[in-house]
């Protein structure tokens, strides 16, 4: 049985399928519509049996007090398992899964992720979530104090066995990426140097199976501080399909170009596949947030895929990258590892260019 997806050409097509959500709301008729998440808790918040698919997930969250609380979006750590699986499929900051790192928000859409007012702390998901048995969702505190925690995941429940063996992956990762010595001409920094294997490549994915990539959201945070030319996106996406040598059958010219913008753009646009959520600061300083999602071209893989991108022409820069992918497979997928201790997910502090003594406190993470 075929399944119907979601084009405006479709709507008007009989769909066989019981739609149903699990939610917050309070369960005793008042309007305590979250629940309590304390330092340390690992909930479950949804757990769904059958065949069917996730179409929606909204969800917000704040200190029980109403406060802000800095970076909370990096402390929540977000888990989905699909048929009776034991390692996730899903694993990712809560607020790096909805599209954006850096431990904040802002407001933005696209068209799988948006973050929406206030501030961009209501967070929606529209990626399809498929699974033939059952699914769960959990979350993990790491937060400093108890939030409360607000919550629709909207599913398609089948009579039907699902139509498809691909389950839906994310990934997020990061790295204090290693170049080379600042001491060298700026314009041999930049652009010198050839690349001819991709080996020390930021690897935004690297799997096994089969299946489609779907895109990535990426964040990098500016480390050098120079008056001269310091732009941070000259890399080239290589990506590398069933193993394939380089070049690799997808092999970029920039990342502004993967991320299909241009000329070393700072200005802040959001479209539904692609976008810049920070631009940052003069001469390319502070941290950038970038998306690129493959929606009307996924790119396909038969036996495994390794999405990379160099950090600087020839890996030169070191800046500090994180990012999530997001990706269709067949299970088993490769183990996803535990992630990073909340200390090594904060952001690194926010520093003023050639302020030597903060440089080092940087550096010193």
């Amino acid at each position: 049985m075929t399944f119907l997806g979601t084009s405006l050409r479709d709507l008007y097509r009989e769909r066989n399928c019981k739609r149903k959500r699990a939610s917050s709301y309070d369960k005793t008729g008042g309007n305590k519509d979250y629940i309590e998440v304390f330092p340390g808790d690992r909930k479950t918040i949804c757990e769904l049996e059958g065949s069917g698919c996730i179409t929606h997930i909204w969800m917000t969250m704040a200190p029980l007090d109403d406060s802000l609380e800095a970076f909370l979006h990096r402390k929540i750590v977000l888990r989905m398992f699909w048929d009776n699986e034991e390692n996730p499929s899903v694993q990712a900051p809560i607020g790096d899964f909805f599209g954006m790192g850096h431990g904040i928000t802002k407001n933005y859409s696209s068209a799988p992720l948006t973050m929406s007012p206030e501030d961009g702390r209501a967070l929606n998901c529209f990626f399809p979530m498929p699974f033939g048995q059952n699914a769960k969702i959990e979350i993990t505190s790491e937060a400093d104090a108890p939030i409360k925690f607000y919550y629709y995941i909207d599913y398609e429940l089948y009579q039907a066995e699902i139509d498809s063996p691909l389950r839906f992956h994310a990934i997020w990762k990061r790295e204090r990426t290693t170049g080379i010595e600042d001491n060298i001409s700026n314009a041999l920094y930049c652009f010198g140097g050839k690349n001819r294997s991709g080996e020390n490549n930021y690897v935004l994915l690297d799997t096994v199976g089969k299946g489609h990539y779907v895109g990535c959201n990426l964040n990098i945070h500016n480390l050098r501080f120079t008056p001269e030319w310091n732009w941070y996106g000259e890399g080239d996406d290589m990506i590398f399909i069933d193993g394939e040598p380089w070049p690799p059958s997808l092999h970029g010219t920039g990342m502004e170009d993967y991320f299909n913008t241009a000329w070393c753009p700072q200005q802040e646009v959001c479209t539904p596949y692609h976008g810049i959520i920070l631009g940052g600061g003069p001469n390319w300083s502070g941290k950038i947030s970038v998306y690129r999602y493959h929606i009307q071209d996924p790119i396909t893989f038969d036996q495994s895929i390794k999405v990379t991108i160099e950090h600087g022409h020839n890996n030169h820069r070191s800046d500090d990258y994180s990012s999530t992918a997001y990706w269709y497979q067949t299970e088993p997928h490769q183990t996803i590892h535990s992630i990073l201790p909340v200390q090594e997910r904060l952001p690194l502090p926010d520093i003023s260019p050639f302020n030597a003594k903060d440089l080092k406190k940087c550096f010193d993470y």
